[in-house]
């Protein structure tokens, strides 16, 4: 079941992030996002009453100003991966920022996953980004000319 985090899921998105990705980072940069407001949207999985997966949008920053989301972190707990939870979390998450009103959304993951979602380097390279040279760097556009360069994407302060 994908649905909103509540605060009281905190904790156990901070256990999900840590245990996905084997490191405490991810989880600290949803909290400094969150405690930067710019996280736009943190929705969770949830199974048999317990968080097991979450996705973090944000607020992009750019240059000039348009409502560009970003997602990061997406993490599910090792022993429910490749079970869907990641797609459902993100597909959830685009479908969440095109009903807000967002122009695009932007990512840096792995580039054989994000595909089968829209997301391209194509799109992303162009924009005026320090990761625009990855390959890992993507883009969805939700609303067409929405990431027509010019365009500066930055991520949040914490994401520095």
């Amino acid at each position: 079941m994908v649905r909103p985090a509540t605060p009281g899921d905190w904790g156990a998105i901070h256990a999900v992030e840590t245990a996905a990705f084997g490191r405490e980072d991810e989880a600290l940069m949803v909290e400094a996002s969150r405690a930067e407001g710019a996280a736009l949207l943190e929705l969770v999985e949830e199974r048999e009453g317990r968080v097991v997966g979450h996705i973090l949008l944000n607020r992009m920053i750019t240059s000039p100003s348009r409502f560009i989301a970003g997602i990061a972190p997406v993490a599910v707990e090792p022993a429910f991966q490749g079970q869907g939870i990641g797609d459902a979390l993100c597909r959830a998450g685009i479908a969440a920022m095109k009903a807000m009103g967002a122009g695009g959304v932007v990512l840096l993951g792995h580039p054989t996953y994000y595909p089968r979602f829209g997301f391209s380097h194509a799109l992303a390279a162009p924009l005026g980004s320090p990761y625009a040279d990855q390959e890992a760097f993507m883009a969805l556009e939700l609303t067409p000319g929405a990431l027509s360069p010019p365009l500066r994407v930055d991520y949040p302060a914490a994401f520095g």
